[in-house]
């Protein structure tokens, strides 16, 4: 399996955005996240990092609603 990572930002100057708003969702959720890869985490701590995320951004939707 290749560890390459193939996901494609639209606007590529938003990858500093994306990986502050991944470090303060990892943050709150108590996983500890470093830059660059994160080979070490559980499949549950990722999917709660990611799930932080989504929950952020549906809340930032729904109050400029």
């Amino acid at each position: 399996m290749s560890s390459k990572n193939s996901n494609k930002l639209n606007v590529p100057e938003a990858r500093a955005a994306m990986d502050k708003f991944k470090m303060e969702a990892a943050n709150e959720v108590g996983v500890n996240l470093k830059e660059g890869y994160n080979g070490h985490l559980t499949s549950r701590e990722a999917g709660s990092v990611g799930g932080q995320m989504v929950k952020k951004m549906i809340e930032s939707y729904e109050k400029n609603l």
